[in-house]
């Protein structure tokens, strides 16, 4: 018989019976499945350059919460978080792990409103009525942003937002994130890609429309994303995964550059990740930057040290010209 012949079960012939010996040793040779804990996750070693099909599909992860769910739905099976059981292709499973990281973590933030209301004040002395500008935090749920800046590229919403970012930074972020999962603190993304439409719509603090390093046009547009906005959805309530969150913050700033990951703009934008090897964390934390701003900072300590030198000395040659003005005026007095 042929060896490379197909198997057996292929063709619709019916295979000879077997023996009770040979079906013995056959059911011996067959490998049997593994067991692996829940939430185990392995990349299998392969040439990077492999790839499956183009119609694979690589967000089929049914245990994450689809994005348009409650907050409380979304997060409920944080424990039991499992991507996949056994991976060959390591591009392919990146993707499908962050892309269960961002559909689980609630799309929600804190945006400022201003509100424009009429008031009665006095002025000059009589009552009148003026407009004010009052600004007030309200709660935004963004989670129709990436499907609609999706829509408008053509694309599924998972190779909009994760397809859409640079290759060795999922890998550095797969990293990151799969060690945070480790440590309990429960990852979540609520942005990765984002296009010069997607960051048009974007509110808060941001880059310009074409600059923002999510994907901007300038940046190099789809495929060179290299910036996420992480969070963390433990928690039941928001309060809750707010206390979480800066906990993995913390975290990330403390074990980032083991990674290759860090947040360039801290407490001005939080949840922002990138590369600290790339041009936006260089701008920001890079050690030139940050040698010049401690510069800056010795110079106005320095700076501040000779005003209240200044200030002392002065305070100090004072006293004798007063007391010499005070004899000078006793002495006309006589």
């Amino acid at each position: 018989m042929d060896p490379t012949a197909r198997p057996i079960d292929t063709p619709p012939v019916a295979a000879p019976a077997a023996s009770s010996a040979e079906a013995d040793a056959a059911a011996a040779e067959k490998p049997q499945p593994s067991e692996k804990p829940a939430g185990s996750f392995q990349i299998a070693a392969a040439d990077p350059g492999e790839m499956l099909p183009a119609d694979t599909p690589r967000a089929d992860v049914n245990t994450a919460s689809p994005p348009d769910r409650e907050p409380s739905e979304t997060t409920a099976s944080v424990n039991a978080f499992e991507v996949v059981d056994e991976c060959f292709v390591v591009d392919v499973c990146v993707d499908r792990y962050l892309w269960a990281l961002y559909q689980r973590a609630p799309k929600e933030d804190s945006i400022k409103e201003e509100e424009r209301r009429k008031v009665t004040i006095k002025r000059r002395g009589r009552m009148v009525t003026v407009t004010r500008s009052f600004t007030r935090l309200v709660d935004e749920d963004f989670a129709w942003k990436d499907p609609k800046a999706a829509d408008k590229a053509g694309l599924t919403l998972a190779d909009y937002v994760i397809g859409g970012m640079d290759r060795g930074f999922k890998l550095k972020l797969f990293h990151i994130l799969h060690a945070a999962e480790d440590a309990g603190l429960s990852p979540g993304i609520t942005s990765a890609f984002r296009d010069d439409y997607r960051q048009s719509i974007a509110s808060g603090l941001k880059a310009a429309n074409n600059r923002s390093y999510h994907g901007g046009s300038f940046r190099g547009g789809y495929g060179h994303g290299l910036a996420a906005d992480v969070v963390s959805v433990k928690g039941a309530t928001r309060a809750q995964r707010w206390v979480s969150t800066e906990q993995l913050w913390k975290w990330i700033d403390a074990h980032g550059k083991d990674f290759g990951i860090g947040r360039p703009y801290l407490d001005r934008d939080p949840p922002h990740v990138g590369p600290i090897d790339g041009q936006e964390y260089a701008s920001r934390r890079g050690p030139a930057v940050l040698q010049a701003m401690a510069e800056v900072r010795r110079r106005k300590q320095h700076v501040a040290a000779r005003r209240e030198h200044s200030a002392g000395k002065h305070a100090r040659s004072e006293k004798p010209s007063k007391i010499r003005s005070a004899r000078a005026a006793r002495s006309r007095a006589t």
